[in-house]
């Protein structure tokens, strides 16, 4: 009993050894990762950003919605060039780093509320459970939306714009396309502050997507850790599987948000519901996939390449963090 006991506690030592032992070091810990997270993103977004494009037009323009991506990139290239494929690029990438940066911090400060918690009940393991890992997931998707939907609104504003070049006459010079900068205050300008949070509540429903993929993600990596150590490809693999579940399920909202932050310039003003409804109504059930393969495809290499990323730049990170220490 007494050699059980004991081998009890030494599982407990071994599990919760890599708990940081002060606030400061766990806010150290928590900005890493957010910083790890930041950096993994803006390298993922800027290698698949033409698959955002081509989803976002599909999800938005209903008529094209039903067209191939060949197709839909072979238009955007024959009226925009190359860089009709990139339209809001630079939005994204300050989205994403932002998004990440506040998505992982709160999603570490919440792990690790869990885990010293599970420490003082004498749990045997820090490991989150599934239902500590949607937790945290919640949180910090919430937190995320609410700070980061006005950038998303101007991203899909100008990657969903309708080329003037469509409109034009043969030789007709085209207006100069506008900035992130000019968009944001276009939209405050002409429609109000508030219709920066156009899409609120379908982002807050599809805060279900992190919580699905982080809960899988998790799960699935705290099952290999008990055999192997997990590495940056085990990421990879790990972080495609968790966002394609999450994505397939909840893809029918992506397409009702997409809608949302365009609707202040391209269709009528209404809420969530009524959204559903005019889609189904006009465009049938289909019209709620509209881009779904290209959506499908770029979530999840955008999501492997993220864990991938992330895991080296935290691991990175931590390196400095300790030779900084030894100086």
């Amino acid at each position: 009993m007494a050699q059980h006991a004991k081998s009890a506690q030494g599982k407990l030592e071994e599990s919760t050894s890599s708990i940081p032992t002060s606030s400061a070091a766990q806010q150290s810990d928590n900005v890493a990762h957010a910083l790890a997270g930041a950096g993994g993103g803006l390298l993922s977004m800027a290698l698949t950003y033409p698959l955002i494009t081509l989803s976002t037009r599909a999800q938005v323009e209903s008529k094209r919605a039903q067209s191939s991506t060949l197709n839909a990139a072979k238009r955007i290239i024959q009226r925009e060039g190359i860089p009709g494929l990139y339209a809001g690029l630079d939005s994204a990438l300050f989205g994403i780093s932002v998004t990440n940066f506040v998505y992982y911090y709160w999603y570490e400060w919440t792990r690790a509320f869990f885990e010293k918690a599970a420490l003082k009940a004498g749990r045997a393991s820090k490991k989150l459970t599934t239902v500590e890992s949607m937790i945290a997931g919640a949180i910090a998707g919430s937190a995320t939306v609410l700070i980061t939907n006005p950038i998303w609104v101007v991203n899909t504003r100008m990657t969903a714009r309708k080329s003037e070049s469509e409109e034009a006459l043969p030789g007709a010079k085209l207006a100069k396309k506008p900035s992130t900068l000019g968009t944001l205050l276009s939209i405050i300008k002409e429609e109000g502050f508030a219709r920066l949070f156009a899409g609120v509540m379908p982002a807050l429903v599809l805060v279900i997507n992190p919580i699905l993929q982080y809960t899988v993600f998790e799960q699935l990596k705290n099952m290999l850790e008990k055999r192997r150590r997990v590495t940056p490809t085990d990421a990879f693999y790990l972080g495609a599987l968790g966002k394609l579940l999450a994505t397939s399920i909840t893809y029918p909202y992506i397409t009702v948000k997409s809608r949302m932050h365009v609707a202040g310039k391209d269709g009528p003003k209404e809420d969530m519901f009524a959204s559903f409804r005019r889609i189904i109504r006009e465009e049938g059930w289909s019209g709620l996939y509209g881009g779904i393969g290209p959506k499908v495809t770029q979530s999840v290499i955008t999501a492997a390449f993220l864990f991938a990323f992330k895991d080296a730049l935290y691991a990175m990170t931590v390196n400095a963090r300790k030779k900084v220490a030894r100086k």
